[in-house]
């Protein structure tokens, strides 16, 4: 009886989505929720958006009635009593984190009324230096992007992190579009972006803390939550320096596990000659490969010809964040959802052999990032997979006349 009431309350949910997708009033959705479903758990409005997933309703339409069918559900949400979590746990540093981001937005605001109020001269750089602190934000989202998400998607459980992925995006454009108003649009209209951009934060700190961070406490094991926790110092933190209480270390020693995520690195004796991998052309140890590959002065990600990630160059200097949890992922989950389409098209012209080449590049700061990729075939023709190779070719661009000789 009790799985039938969860399966009909899952239905209910998934109707009101489909009611509000189909134009229906937010306010008239609202007292049918709230005469119909009580008590609506995270699990089950995740449950909800996975299984609306699955039942083909693309993930862009899920993401645009992100906001509208949190503000639907948020009376509910926020009778949920928030957890507690031990300093160090990953959760407990997104929660840190967000009380952060909070305090940020309200420095913004602060200075905003002093824009519109005194000189916007004053005002500028102040507001332009906060901005670019609450930016730091980004390595919250990263590490939710390149840690979390592929834990999660092991368990199958793809819908939420698709939409919180999107979701991220939104917030990167609308923090964009604030930072390009500083100085060219009147102070109303800088009003309204921030305004925007508050909007977007708030409503992502409570789908975290209500809906994606319970519903990844029940699905996640201890072990997973401690190989997330050794990952994240790869990335770096907003503003916070984690806790220590909560020992990963401890944690996996205790689950008999490595810190590595991954496979285990290969022991090898220097000059033990049978452990050499035959290449068309001499051969070389595995210690030999990993050092050759880690000292181009590229990053390479490789993936397969079922479109998994099987390797990326770990180094200090790379342009993207790779963290260990990546591996084994399909390569379409690790790009954003409005991204997903473009990475097809470059998978199947490869695999159709139509183009076996894709290049862009962009301007990152003071970066300008060619992005190369390139599919591999085997001697009998069959598609094996494709490389992707990214460089900071700013100081290549900027070189000028001969230099023939060293000059240290």
């Amino acid at each position: 009886m009790s799985e039938f009431l969860a399966s009909q309350k899952q239905d209910q949910l998934k109707e009101i989505i489909r009611e509000l997708h189909g134009g229906a009033s937010i306010d008239d959705v609202k007292k049918r929720f709230n005469r119909l479903i009580r008590n609506v758990s995270p699990e089950e409005i995740a449950s909800m958006e996975q299984s609306l997933i699955e039942e083909g309703l693309p993930v862009e339409e899920v993401q645009r009635l992100c906001d509208v069918h949190v503000e639907v559900f948020e009376s509910s949400l926020k009778k949920q009593k928030s957890s507690r979590f031990i300093p160090g746990h990953p959760v407990h540093t997104y929660g840190l984190e967000n009380i952060l981001a909070k305090d940020k937005l309200k420095n913004l605001r602060r200075l905003i009324r002093k824009y519109k109020r005194k000189n916007p001269d004053d005002v500028r750089d102040h507001l332009k230096a906060e901005l670019e602190n609450l930016k730091q934000y980004e390595l919250h989202f990263q590490r939710k992007e390149n840690q979390l998400f592929p834990v999660l998607e092991r368990y199958n459980f793809t819908g939420p992190s698709k939409v919180m992925w999107g979701k991220h995006d939104e917030i990167r454009a609308s923090w964009r579009e604030l930072e390009a108003s500083l100085g060219k649009d009147s102070s109303k209209k800088l009003l309204r972006h921030y305004k925007d951009l508050r909007s977007r934060i708030r409503n992502m700190i409570l789908m975290e803390e209500k809906i994606l961070f319970p519903t990844a406490m029940k699905k996640l094991s201890e072990t997973d939550w401690a190989l997330i926790r050794n990952g994240e110092p790869e990335i770096g933190y907003a503003w916070v320096k984690p806790g220590d209480v909560w020992d990963a270390g401890i944690v996996l020693a205790k689950n008999k596990r490595s810190i590595f995520t991954s496979l285990e690195p290969i022991q090898l004796e220097k000059k033990e000659k049978s452990m050499e991998v035959s290449l068309d052309v001499g051969a070389l140890t595995p210690e030999q490969v990993n050092l050759l590959l880690l000292n181009l002065p590229v990053d390479v990600t490789f993936v397969d010809e079922n479109d998994k990630v099987r390797y990326f160059t770990g180094s200090d200097h790379r342009i993207f964040t790779r963290t260990p949890e990546i591996i084994g992922r399909a390569v379409q989950n690790c790009h954003p959802p409005k991204s997903v389409d473009v990475v097809e098209k470059i998978l199947d012209s490869f695999k159709n052999k139509e183009k076996d080449t894709a290049e862009f590049w962009i301007q990152m700061d003071e970066m300008f990032v060619h992005i190369r990729y390139f599919a591999l075939y085997n001697s009998s023709g069959e598609y094996k997979g494709c490389i992707e190779v990214s460089q900071d070719v700013a100081s290549i661009r900027a070189l000028e006349g001969e230099r023939r000789l060293l000059d240290w």
